[in-house]
């Protein structure tokens, strides 16, 4: 199994990640257009086992599989740092935009 996660692991890292996107534009949507709390926190878990959690793993396994440092490797701890820093502030742009994007249409329908 382990052979089939590290042939792969630009793929699945990819589905994952997008995933994640859809998960964190999904918990804004419940948050502010549907103001539901039980649709926000599934959002927000499928946030969390679409995200840090799929990237952490695949970088272990990839390590343990190829006993070495290499790209893909690297490309999880930049992705991990960038979500610890960077990633944050965008996150909270987002957050901005979906409040007024959603609140302000909210009305109108």
């Amino acid at each position: 199994m382990f052979n089939f996660i590290v042939e792969y692991k630009w793929i699945i890292l990819l589905v994952f990640e997008f995933l994640a996107w859809v998960a964190t534009l999904s918990m804004f949507y419940a948050r502010y257009k549907m103001r539901s709390q039980i649709w926000f926190r599934l959002a927000s878990l499928a946030l969390v086992l679409t995200g840090v959690i799929p990237q952490v793993l695949l970088g272990v396994i990839n390590f343990i599989t190829t006993k070495e440092v290499d790209l893909f490797t690297l490309a999880i701890v930049l992705l991990i740092v960038y979500g610890l820093t960077i990633g944050k502030n965008q996150v909270k742009a987002i957050d901005c935009w979906a409040q007024k994007r959603f609140s302000s249409n909210s009305d109108d329908h």
